[in-house]
């Protein structure tokens, strides 16, 4: 049984449970609860820090979470499928492609907010408020040391030059956060340049595309490849590491943090949005809320070396030895709008 089947069966069976403690109660006669003391998440993040954060909200309010975790599109297809009838209350995710799947399925419910308003910035917010920025991660440029830095790479845009033949190792075109790059570069630069990028950054490939962004890192590490393109989170692990094997992994790589004198660097999101159908809506937006207050996004920033999206607050201490950057503030809803355009460029590209 794959990792994925098995979250999404312990999710059905947890979904069943959370039907009969919703539904009518046929002793009384009663209809469903609107509000029991309860707030139910459905969530494609599997990171056992969430865990510790959804007990600290309950420690802090008394409201009980209940959680089904499964892929994201599985969820947000459930979601729609169940319809009036759904249990869930938030749908949290990772990355701004799927939230936008989320929103284009119609199963987000605007939410107005002076505590989100004020604690986010404006590119991590939904423009109507259907779903808000929790964590963020940078994709960055990463290259081997004994290689020594690449001269001339600063910007993503760089990468399909000519001076990189057979360098490059990155993943799939078909995994979200290489989706979500080229979508942000589609906004910034348009599609045809946007589609001249990926078609050099192909013919510079040292292989085809494969593994995630630890096979990667590991890959550069070893000297297979002199660059990569992985998430800051997954370098952080290295980074902090007590691992004698996996400090000298991070030892041996070099970061780049692109395009700092121009747009900033591309970042994904981790965020969440109420449910148009919600039987619980004042506890999922008090559950909204605390996710941005200063105890949860330690929880995010210490749990899974991600960047709080609060702003003011800093990362923890493995994420701060990768370097101070800036940001690149499209906000997160126009990389949602040119997911399709993406995979279309892709494919053309021949970027498997």
């Amino acid at each position: 049984m794959t990792r994925t089947f098995s979250r999404f069966a312990t999710g059905v069976l947890i979904a069943l449970s959370l039907a009969a403690c919703s539904g009518d109660d046929s002793a009384t006669g009663e209809g469903p609860r609107a509000d029991a003391g309860e707030v139910n998440i459905y969530s494609s993040r599997h990171y056992d820090t969430d865990l510790a954060l959804y007990e600290d909200f309950t420690e802090q309010t008394g409201i009980t979470v209940n959680r089904i975790e499964a892929d994201a599109d599985a969820l947000i297809e459930r979601i729609a499928s169940e319809g009036d009838l759904t249990s869930a209350d938030l749908l949290v995710t990772v990355d701004a492609g799927r939230l936008w799947r989320a929103e284009e399925a119609g199963i987000l419910a605007p939410v107005e907010s002076d505590v989100l308003a004020e604690r986010l910035p404006d590119h991590l917010r939904h423009p109507e408020g259907l779903w808000f920025g929790l964590s963020t991660r940078a994709r960055v440029i990463i290259y081997n040391e004994d290689a020594g830095r690449p001269e001339g790479l600063d910007t993503y845009a760089d990468l399909a030059g000519p001076a990189w033949r057979g360098d490059i190792c990155i993943r799939s075109s078909s995994n979200i956060y290489n989706i979500s790059l080229l979508s942000s570069i589609i906004a910034h630069r348009g599609a045809e340049a946007a589609e001249d990028w990926a078609r050099g950054v192909v013919a510079n490939f040292a292989r085809p595309p494969q593994g995630n962004d630890t096979a990667q890192i590991e890959s550069v590490a070893s000297g297979e490849c002199r660059i990569a393109v992985v998430n800051t989170y997954y370098l952080a692990r290295f980074a902090g590491s007590e691992d004698p094997q996996e400090r000298a992994i991070w030892d041996a790589i070099g970061v780049i943090f692109p395009d700092q004198d121009g747009v900033g660097t591309h970042i994904n999101v981790s965020g969440a949005g109420l449910v148009r159908n919600a039987p619980n809506r004042e506890n999922a937006i008090r559950f909204l809320e605390y996710l941005t207050s200063e105890s949860a996004q330690r929880y995010f920033a210490d749990g899974n070396n991600e960047y709080p999206a609060v702003e003011g607050m800093d990362g923890n201490s493995a994420v701060a030895r990768l370097g101070a950057f800036r940001a690149d503030t499209l906000n997160a809803s126009a990389i949602g709008r040119n997911q399709r355009g993406a995979v279309e460029i892709f494919d053309r590209a021949g970027w498997n």
